[in-house]
């Protein structure tokens, strides 16, 4: 069975910083665009990050633009997202999903999810 795992998620102060990891169980991750989505309380979903299954080549919400840095290790299938200078406002559960296409911003583009991570960011 195809599955994603994040971990990494926890409390911190604003200003500090958090990695995820986004491991694949039961496929490789080689040939998968991998997104990272987050979800507050009362909010859309919405994509945060992505990076493609070739060339390695990433894309940010403007939101999170020179905070936030992407990559993956398809040795070890798994993504990783550092989360630098984080603020009250990124707090959400974070997701990564997987599709076999491209990069995608909408939540329908992807074919796997993983179970979410929390990160909280509060002083």
């Amino acid at each position: 069975q195809l599955q994603l795992v994040e971990s990494g998620g926890g409390l911190v102060q604003p200003g500090g910083s958090l990695r995820l990891s986004c491991a694949a169980s039961g496929f490789t991750l080689d040939y998968y665009a991998i997104g990272w989505f987050r979800q507050a309380p009362g909010k859309e979903r919405e994509g945060v990050s992505c990076i493609s299954s070739s060339n390695s080549r990433t894309n940010y919400a403007d939101s999170v633009k020179g905070r936030f840095t992407i990559s993956r290790d398809n040795a070890k299938d798994t993504v990783y997202l550092q989360m630098n200078s984080l603020k009250p406002e990124d707090t959400a559960v974070y997701y990564c999903a997987a599709t076999y296409r491209y990069c995608s911003d909408y939540v329908q583009s992807y074919d796997y999810w993983g179970q979410g991570t929390q990160v909280t960011v509060s002083s």
